[in-house]
């Protein structure tokens, strides 16, 4: 297909129907300039009196009067307003016109719609009972197509007409025909779907401004007006037109059909256009002004109940879906973690949106609930929300295959899907699902229009179908749509979410606050306690010297033993105290970062920690390439005097000791060092002990210690912002792992 074939194929939706230019031939169209109401356009067929340049007075006296009464009265001057029925003598005849007026730009369109004397004319004797029998059916219809079946009836009685559908727009504003009256003229469309296409989107806006439209003959020919542009020089805006010619393509379509004649009532909803009352005849026919005008206000009081009715679906499904909410919110509050609110109740979960699966993600956990893709589809789902940025925090999707690369493979599970963010600053959501519902669409004609070559050579040009036809079409890939209660209900859940996890921020907050608090008088106890408690010892451990050292002639064995147990009791808590000391300093010792090599920092404690390994034992040092690394060079020394003296010790059995430093790939950010040793090992199951205070998995008998060493560790790493972790086996060795934030020097 050629570039000038594609654009002409979407001619239909760019096409300006709303400047036609030109009137249907059963009235003529004047456009006054306030207030010397002199014409300014005037649609070819207009009387010769009322030629561009004149004023209607001249013309019309009697016409002059009432649009000058009609310019007097208040209110606003949108749509087009009914003025009266005015009969006018001309040069070429006397006819009865109905008057029609409304403002474009500053000026005055006047319309004057020729009335038919064969038409008859229904007046307020006969329509109002209509009325009122009506809207006493309306109030005991059962459903909405019950409510659609006597709106068609109603109105084809008061046209005449051949034909009337109820035709309802769906969210892709395909239409389907959901009622319909007709008298066997013309073929029923009952429950026949028809493509966006045949009401292009500029078309739809018009009947959204302009509730009515009517077209007695298909057959007509336009009738100009002249001049072409207004004295401001735009084309004359015929939105509000009751003349205004339709679009060629709208007239063929008609012919193709089999219908002269239509008419057509918007039904709006709260502003919106929600479908038409679209009626048809096989032969020219016109209806009458007061015929139309009674079908306006059926069309309106039908709206309001069907508004009052699909408002009060909604308000059940609230409801419904409000106790669902209510007991999943008491649940997740009971909870320390909402996720597990959740996932203890999926059946109030699904039962939330009417889903048949659910799954709740983040960025390390995949937790689902009934029939639900499988877990790495998910993930897929999650990463493709992810990637979408900063947009809606609800997503929905009834075809997700059209959305998602290769969701087509889990459609029988998830064709629909509904999803809240729960979170914005580290990705995590809830999903919902709906499987695929194959269903067979009748539509009237092949929806596809196809392009037919212009037989003057031009471009190929888009024509509507001749054969209205049932055409099936099987649908696949796509689920039930979702409501927009079942959409609010999971906006809602979204609120109430983030609720819960802001008061548990808040009430975390506190008691971090608190702990803070505790922890800084502990840090200040224990550096008081300790400090005054080094004294004591050193003077016990002194004096019991002292004691073994002169007056260890004049002692027994025995008590000899009780000197000795004194000092190395004595020794030993002194220690202990140093340690608690050192412990206690690390909170209030003020963090000096700097950037600097780590291979001769490891290489100082390892000469340090050598002297005091037992002659005869073989260590073998396994050193390798540490590379740069940003943080305090006290405390870090600290850290790894602590590892390596560990490794020392709990390797003193091995035959050949083994003590590997080494350093990983960063991962996240983070420099990662290990410390791995070939000694006693430990059990994985007491891994969670092991950086704890005063915390030792062997006996003091066997490795001499105070359990203080690995929990400075953890505090030094941890004051830089790194993670801390071990891994081992009995009698196979154990490996300490700790991290430190990278910066762009150190990496």
């Amino acid at each position: 297909m050629t570039q000038a074939a594609r654009i002409d194929l979407t001619a239909c939706d760019r096409e300006p129907i709303h400047i036609a230019g030109s009137v249907q031939p059963h009235g003529f169209l004047l456009v006054l300039e306030p207030p010397s109401l002199t014409v300014v356009q005037a649609s070819a067929n207009a009387p010769v009196e009322a030629a561009v340049g004149t004023s209607l007075d001249a013309a019309f006296p009697h016409l002059a009067a009432i649009v000058r009464r009609h310019l007097d009265e208040p209110g606003p001057q949108t749509g087009a307003s009914y003025l009266r029925t005015v009969t006018l003598t001309s040069d070429a005849a006397r006819l009865t016109y109905e008057v029609a007026a409304h403002w474009v730009d500053g000026l005055v369109v006047l319309e004057l719609e020729e009335v038919d004397a064969a038409a008859t004319d229904l007046g307020l004797d006969v329509l109002t009972p209509r009325l009122r029998s009506f809207v006493e059916r309306l109030h005991a219809a059962h459903d909405i197509e019950e409510l659609c079946h006597l709106v068609a009836q109603d109105i084809r009685a008061v046209t005449g007409l051949d034909r009337a559908l109820v035709y309802r727009f769906d969210r892709d504003w395909h239409g389907t025909v959901l009622a319909e009256d007709g008298n066997g003229a013309l073929p029923s469309y009952l429950d026949l779907r028809f493509p966006a296409s045949d009401i292009p989107a500029q078309a739809r806006e018009l009947y959204r401004r302009n509730r009515m439209r009517i077209i007695p003959d298909a057959g007509y020919a336009p009738v100009p007006i002249l001049p072409a542009a207004t004295p401001s020089g735009k084309p004359l805006d015929l939105s509000q037109s009751v003349l205004r010619s339709v679009s060629p393509v709208h007239v063929e379509y008609m012919r193709n059909m089999g219908t002269m004649a239509s008419m057509s009532v918007s039904i709006l909803i709260d502003g919106a256009l929600w479908g038409l009352i679209s009626c048809h005849n096989a032969q020219p026919r016109r209806v009458p002004l007061h015929a139309r005008n009674a079908c306006d206000v059926l069309a309106q009081i039908f709206a309001l109940q069907l508004s009052a009715r699909e408002r009060g679906a909604q308000a059940e499904q609230r409801l419904a879906l409000g106790q669902v909410q209510a007991r999943l919110l008491g649940f997740m509050a009971e909870e320390d973690s909402f996720v597990d609110g959740l996932l203890k109740h999926p059946d109030d979960v699904l039962a939330l949106v009417n889903a048949s699966g659910a799954a709740v993600v983040t960025a390390d956990r995949c937790r689902l609930m009934g029939a639900t893709p499988e877990e790495h589809d998910v993930r897929a789902m999650y990463d493709w929300l992810s990637a979408r940025g900063d947009t809606d925090d609800v997503f929905v999707s009834e075809a997700l295959s059209e959305t998602i690369p290769g969701a087509a493979a889990y459609a029988d599970r998830a064709s629909g899907l509904l999803a809240i963010s729960i979170s914005k600053k580290y990705a995590s959501y809830i999903l919902w699902f709906r499987p695929e519902v194959v269903r067979t669409v009748k539509w009237g004609g092949n929806p596809v229009k196809p392009a037919v070559p212009d037989p003057e050579g031009g471009p190929d040009r888009l024509h509507p179908r001749k054969s209205f036809e049932i055409w099936k079409e099987t649908v696949q890939g796509r689920s039930l749509p979702w409501s927009v209660t079942e959409v609010e209900a999971a906006g809602d859940l979204r609120t109430s979410v983030l609720g819960i996890v802001l008061r548990r921020a808040e009430e975390l907050a506190a008691m971090s606050e608190e702990l803070q608090r505790s922890n800084k008088e502990l840090e200040a106890f224990s550096y008081s306690v300790s400090h005054d408690l080094r004294a004591p010892f050193r003077h016990i451990v002194g004096y019991s010297n002292l004691l073994k050292t002169r007056e260890g002639a004049n002692l027994s064995d025995k008590g000899r033993h009780y000197v000795e147990t004194i000092i190395e009791a004595a020794a030993s808590a002194g220690t202990l105290v140093d340690n608690l000391l050192t412990f206690s300093q690390m909170g209030r010792h003020a963090l000096n970062k700097v950037s600097g090599e780590m291979g001769p920092l490891v290489d100082e404690v390892r000469r340090k920690v050598e002297p005091d390994i037992a002659p005869g034992r073989t260590v073998r040092w396994e050193i390798g390439p540490l590379g740069r690394v940003h943080a305090d060079p006290f405390m870090l020394r600290l850290v790894i005097e602590n590892l390596l003296s560990n490794a020392v010790k709990y390797t003193r059995d091995s035959p050949e000791a083994v003590v590997e430093v080494g350093r990983l790939p960063p991962k996240d950010g983070e420099a990662v060092f290990f410390v791995r040793d070939n000694g006693v090992g430990f059990d994985m199951a007491y891994v969670d002990k092991l950086f704890g205070v005063f915390q030792r998995l062997h006996r003091v008998e066997e490795f001499e210690g105070t359990g203080i060493g690995l929990a400075n560790v953890r505090r030094i790493v941890e004051r830089h912002g790194g993670r801390t972790w071990a891994e081992g086996r009995l009698g196979e060795g154990a490996t300490f792992t700790f991290t430190l934030p990278l910066r762009e020097d150190a990496r």
